[in-house]
């Protein structure tokens, strides 16, 4: 238990202080922007590389959570066919919600592709 709060506090530490760094580091980048500065071949490359690696890592989580919920639904109903009704409710719902989260992904991913300084 200590070494997941310990865990838990650290990460919470370092997010708190990257949007502190990214602050400062956004302040300091804000006359190049006013001029209309655009990234060369190879940051163009790497916002691609990102955001495809990003989009590989929804999809492959996004269908491990579906495939398990459907595992489990289906054992479900191979228990107790009577509750196949609730079962199948409860399992669409959860599809969905995790459908959402792919969907997000892929959302702030175009966003990343084709964000007007990017172009």
């Amino acid at each position: 238990m200590r070494k997941l709060l310990t865990v838990t506090l650290a990460a919470m530490a370092l997010v708190a202080l990257a949007g502190v760094a990214m602050a400062a580091d956004a302040a300091a980048a804000a006359p190049a922007a006013a001029e209309g500065a655009k990234l060369d071949s190879f940051g163009l490359g790497l916002i691609g590389l990102a955001t495809a690696i990003g989009m590989a890592i929804a999809a492959a989580g996004c269908g491990i959570g579906q495939g398990m919920g459907l595992k489990g639904a289906c054992e479900g109903v191979a228990r107790n066919p009577e509750a196949s009704n609730k079962l199948t409710t409860m399992l669409l719902l959860g599809l969905a919600f995790i459908e959402s989260l792919a969907i997000y992904a892929l959302v702030i991913n175009l966003i990343l592709l084709l964000m007007k300084p990017f172009g």
